[in-house]
């Protein structure tokens, strides 16, 4: 077997790395501070919530692809106010390819997170009040560094997820040589070309960085177990 990438694989593989570490950064900036919320407070739609943050599990990839066509669309809630003031659309450009893999990923991480601050003795976080220390204080100086095991492996699950995402980037990023084909696409696209060498190779590098992510985070919930 030839173990070579073509120029479209390394694009791939290029695109794929880049979509995976946008995607991570998005979900951890927008997934810690909702998970705290939903792991340490009750309101009157936290239940609808969390329903509506698994569905992406739970849903075919090409329906929720679907929905995000229809909310990204040019005609959509959200695609028609991005068409209005940039004049265009964000679907099928590589960005899309993030915005599958955020919604992809997102579940995986918020669950893990909200697990972690849930864990947390609430011991702690009464002497920080106790201290007359503030709920932004406790939060950065008390939750989050004793949560940072799980929301680590969160990070490392949402990097793989989002590094192996196909179906719902391939509903609203399309297959677009040198613009959306990330690995699990070009894989797609290799078998249906019968160029199983080229899929091997893919294949190959797509299960390294999986294995190499789960067993980052075994090791790193083991170290940091109590």
């Amino acid at each position: 077997m030839k173990l070579y990438l073509t120029e479209e694989s390394l694009f791939a593989v290029k695109l794929s790395v880049k979509t995976a570490v946008c995607s991570t950064a998005f979900v951890v900036l927008f997934g810690i501070p909702l998970a705290y919320l939903l792991a340490r407070s009750e309101f009157k739609l936290k239940r609808a919530v969390e329903l509506i943050i698994m569905l992406p599990i739970v849903f075919a990839p090409t329906v929720t692809g679907y929905i995000l066509l229809v909310i990204l669309g040019k005609h959509g809630i959200v695609g028609s106010l991005i068409y209005k003031f940039f004049g265009r659309t964000i679907l099928f450009s590589w960005f899309a390819t993030v915005i599958a893999s955020f919604v992809a990923s997102f579940p995986l991480f918020v669950k893990t997170a909200q697990a972690a601050f849930r864990s947390v003795d609430e011991e702690y976080i009464n002497v920080s009040y106790t201290l007359g220390r503030g709920k932004l204080y406790t939060f950065f100086n008390v939750s989050l560094p004793l949560s940072r095991a799980g929301i680590t492996a969160g990070a490392m699950l949402a990097f793989a997820r989002a590094f192996g995402e196909f179906g719902i980037t391939l509903m609203i990023a399309g297959n677009i040589p040198f613009k959306t084909t990330t690995i699990p696409i070009e894989i797609y696209n290799a078998v249906s070309s019968a160029q199983f060498e080229r899929a091997n190779l893919l294949v190959l590098i797509s299960a390294v960085v999986s294995l190499s992510m789960l067993f980052a985070v075994n090791r790193l919930l083991e170290r940091w177990s109590p």
